[in-house]
């Protein structure tokens, strides 16, 4: 902000209060406030004060002998917003019913990790009267807090999950309706940690050990618990905890349980789910799966001729009911890609074959021409697309078309696998459910981006670790009620921001 005097012609010049920003790569301004009417001494205090200074008492009031002079200023606004929203939400009262120390240090480790993401140790500082930046110590009656009382609060804290994970899917999740399951992980800088493990990375940190852990969510992609386990434990291993948690500690008998096809497989359901009284699944088929379905006829082409999606019934997959569904721009995109992996490839054989056919130093031998094609195929992942022949001291590759129709003809297509009866929930409503599982995604993203930072996870003890990824979760819980709140200003700012205006 800043501000501006404006001429006007044989009257005393305009002084406005404006603020400008670029959009588009234009300069644009606008209009905050009048400041006309306002003393010459007053107008120089607003302007020094825009520009970080210190403001003489003498400019900004009609008593020139006293002197203002700012000595400390903590922000307050965001970090009361957070509180409440704790406390209006009901997380407050599920942590402990009873006021103490224990449950206010808790509420400002969620509150910080929204707020700034960092360590107990700055959660301490933010909140130390000779440290503070914020009001947080001080709303919270903290300011004499140390990083050692929120280790012992973290203890605390964990031995009060199941009830607090028991309160909240009460208040959240409704009985016979869905259950939002999927696993992610993070990496260990350490490796003193007994949950640190190599395993799947989805950090692409192969090289790093990992904790994982699986959030349940409800319908909306509300929190409402998380599964910490070890690095090295997939979804194989998540999945039946995660039925024993929903329906003994939950106490939701009949339940969907919803999660992506490694989690929900096919095994999965046979041993979990099939003969459990008011278990019912969505879930999607594996591209083997579709692709034998497609051999046999069950899935053709002609299916889609007026709509994208199709209810289907099929012997192995008794008492269930299959929703193919084709999405147009996700087949274009799969081509389009397969295409330039395939072109890639090639670019690399054909330095694999120029290799072997030049006449200086030739690269000869079965076995060494086939570890150099190896790397080339398998460098993107299209080894199945390429026909190879190799000999002692040559080496052809070409397409292989065939294999490459058979995949094309899957693209844009993805099948729903459901028991939940139609009379219930339509083959549109089962789909969306499916969908929803983007909101546990959007949850995993949220935890290992600027808004929460999980990672790098500082702690070494095992409960620690399941603690703090718990404060994580309780702090998306928090962040997911302040969107709602906030859901009908953001739709009235983005309104505006159409028209023109700067959100």
């Amino acid at each position: 902000m800043y501000i501006e005097r404006v001429p006007n012609r044989n009257s005393p010049p305009a002084v406005l209060l404006r603020e400008s920003w670029r959009e588009n790569g234009k300069t644009k301004k606008r209009t905050v406030g009048n400041l006309s009417s306002l003393p010459d001494e007053t107008v120089e205090a607003v302007r020094s004060a825009l520009k970080g200074d210190v403001v003489p008492a003498a400019l900004a009031i009609a008593e020139p002998k006293k002197r203002l002079e700012i000595t400390n200023v903590r922000q307050h606004g965001h970090v009361a917003a957070v509180v409440a929203i704790i406390k209006r939400s009901g997380l407050l009262q599920a942590i402990d019913r009873k006021p103490s120390r224990q449950r206010d240090i808790v509420v400002a480790m969620i509150a910080d990790r929204l707020l700034h993401g960092d360590s107990k140790l700055a959660t301490a500082r933010h909140c130390q009267k000779e440290t503070a930046a914020t009001t947080l110590g001080e709303l919270l009656s903290l300011e004499d807090l140390d990083e050692h009382e929120c280790y012992r609060a973290m203890d605390w804290l964990l031995a009060r999950q199941e009830s607090i994970q028991k309160k909240l899917a009460g208040k959240h999740l409704e009985d016979g309706g869905p259950v939002l399951f999927d696993l992610s992980s993070s990496y260990f800088e350490g490796h003193t940690c007994p949950l640190a493990k190599h395993g799947y990375s989805r950090d692409k940190r192969g090289d790093l050990p990992q904790v994982n852990y699986g959030m349940y969510c409800n319908a909306l992609g509300l929190p409402v618990g998380v599964e910490v386990l070890a690095g090295n434990e997939n979804d194989h291993v998540a999945f039946p905890k995660a039925v024993k948690r929903v329906r003994d500690d939950f106490g939701r008998k009949s339940v969907i349980f919803v999660g992506d096809r490694g989690m929900i497989s096919g095994k999965a359901i046979d041993e979990y789910l099939r003969d459990e009284e008011g278990a019912q699944w969505i879930t999607a088929l594996k591209s083997g799966s579709i692709a034998k379905l497609q051999r046999q006829g069950a899935i053709q082409r002609s299916l889609f001729d007026e709509r994208d999606l199709v209810s289907i019934t099929h012997r192995d997959y008794p008492d269930e009911r299959l929703i193919v569904c084709r999405n147009p721009l996700l087949a274009d995109e799969r081509a389009r890609k397969r295409e330039a992996l395939l072109v890639a490839t090639e670019k690399l054989l054909a330095k694999v074959k120029a290799k072997v056919d030049r006449k200086r130093n030739p690269l000869r031998g079965k076995s060494e021409i086939g570890v150099e094609v190896g790397k080339a195929v398998n460098r993107k992942k299209v080894a199945k697309h390429f026909q190879i022949e190799i000999t002692d001291d040559r080496f052809e590759y070409s397409r292989n078309q065939e294999k490459i129709d058979v995949e094309a003809s899957l693209d844009g297509l993805y099948t729903i696998r459901s028991n939940v009866d139609a009379t219930r929930m339509s083959a549109e409503q089962v789909v969306a459910h499916y969908k929803n599982l983007a909101s546990v995604e959007r949850a995993f993203r949220s935890l290992k981006s600027i808004d929460l930072r999980v990672r790098p996870i500082n702690h070494r003890l095992a409960d620690r670790v399941r603690s703090h990824i718990f404060i994580c979760m309780l702090a998306y819980y928090t962040e997911h009620q302040l969107r709602e709140l906030l859901g009908g200003l953001m739709v009235v700012e983005i309104g505006r921001a159409s028209c023109g205006e700067r959100v």
